[in-house]
């Protein structure tokens, strides 16, 4: 005979499954026309136990993550919200992953091409659903990317066919002090300070995204999410 004894089987608690969101934002008012192209030059952040994680650029060593109000990131035009997933980390486990990226994901380490806000939230997903972000909305860059990529390749194969001879021509004919001189000319008239200048200039004419808060002074030790007040 059988004897069922329902007080020995315990049933596993299920950790309840909330919503992940991701963000979305327009940097310019040209998305309006490159959306339906699949381009666009965005903001995300993502959304998860009512507060919302972004990455931004600032001129500090200290971290470049902050958090907002769902939907309402100051300096962006909300455009949607999208569904990524469902996560089981509790809001205390999101905060100590926060703070885990706050020293990789530092304000002065920001780039538009490789690093930007939606390669924040790309990993911020995949941590908490195991999903991507949709591919669109950071399409542009990683286009730019493999662009900038490929133009690399091109000059290294062409170095790697013309580097030894122009190498050997210029040690023939080029004595060792004379070359010293040149470089130690070229400095004192600093040929690339107007490059340079206007590298930076341009850099600075780029749009890119930057939390809504001030930075914290550079001598603090351990980056931490800034909270906007």
């Amino acid at each position: 005979m059988l004897c069922w004894k329902g007080s020995s089987v315990r049933r596993k608690e299920k950790t309840a499954l909330l919503p992940v969101y991701l963000n979305v934002y327009d940097l310019t008012p040209m998305n309006a026309y490159g959306y339906w192209l699949g381009l666009g030059v965005f903001h995300s952040g993502v959304e998860v136990h009512g507060v919302e994680y972004a990455f931004g650029a600032h001129e500090a060593p200290s971290t470049g993550i902050f958090e907002v109000e769902p939907k309402k990131c100051p300096g962006f035009t909300f455009r949607k919200s999208i569904l990524v997933g469902k996560t089981d980390m509790a809001a205390k486990e999101v905060r100590v992953f926060m703070e885990k990226l706050a020293e990789e994901y530092r304000g002065n380490k920001y780039n538009l091409i490789s690093r930007n806000c939606n390669h924040f939230c790309n990993e911020v997903c995949v941590k908490l659903t195991q999903k991507p972000i949709p591919r669109w909305v950071n399409r542009l860059a990683r286009l730019v990317q493999g662009e900038l990529s490929e133009e690399e390749r091109k000059k290294r194969r062409n170095r790697s066919r013309s580097g030894p001879l122009l190498s050997t021509s210029s040690a023939s004919s080029t004595p060792d002090s004379h070359r010293s001189h040149i470089r130690a000319k070229s400095t004192g008239n600093n040929p690339t300070s107007s490059t340079s200048s206007s590298t930076s200039g341009s850099k600075k004419s780029k749009k890119q995204c930057a939390p809504p808060t001030a930075p914290r002074a550079p001598d603090q030790k351990s980056p931490s999410v800034s909270v906007k007040t």
